[in-house]
């Protein structure tokens, strides 16, 4: 199956290989992790329903080369490696939250449950001189389905998820990193688009 992930399709623009190893993290160690997942028979199809119903609208209207996926999928391995200190820095590679962010979709740990009850999936990208707050302007106006969106800030990616849950949750985060509503009106309060 290796070869094969390589250029497995995810939607119309993503390979499995290209979500599996967009972050910085898998470049720098890349010899050292196996990014894909496991459970392909539950994990794939979820990848491909975000691909399908949220990214390949979004990449439609602003275009591949503007698109850039920042953080996809998160295997078993990725997740370690994320939680590492850099012997440089002294500080972690990233931040993985498995039981909450939707990024390792359904995997399953040693005892046979699933990192994130929530299931579905998630990534975070931007679109190239686009801020994104207007990237989230756009995916509420068009009614993109989704579960959680996360706005860190106009200047980086948006973090968003595709799950059988659909809230369509739209949080902000305060100064000391905590998840907030607030500042989310803008999106939440709008009135619905016209057919």
């Amino acid at each position: 199956m290796a070869a094969r992930q390589n250029t497995q399709p995810l939607g119309k623009y993503l390979t499995l290989a290209a979500f599996c190893t967009c972050t910085q993290t898998y470049a720098r160690y890349a010899d050292q992790i196996d990014p894909f997942p496991k459970n392909l028979a539950e994990t794939l199809p979820a990848l491909e329903a975000l691909c399908r119903h949220v990214l390949d609208p979004v990449i439609d209207q602003f275009g591949w080369e503007r698109f850039q996926l920042t953080y996809g999928f998160c295997s078993a391995d990725l997740k370690r490696w994320l939680a590492k200190k850099d012997p440089l820095t002294g500080k972690k590679h990233g931040i993985a939250t498995p039981s909450l962010d939707q990024h390792m979709a359904h995997e399953v740990n040693q005892n046979g449950r699933y990192y994130c009850d929530r299931l579905g999936a998630a990534c975070d990208f931007r679109i190239v001189d686009l801020p994104s707050d207007e990237l989230v302007d756009w995916i509420v106006a068009q009614r993109l389905p989704f579960d959680s969106l996360y706005f860190y800030g106009a200047d980086r990616p948006i973090h968003i998820s595709y799950g059988p849950q659909h809230k369509g949750a739209i949080w902000t985060f305060t100064r000391q990193g905590t998840p907030t509503r607030q500042g989310t009106e803008r999106w939440t309060s709008a009135p619905p688009s016209p057919d």
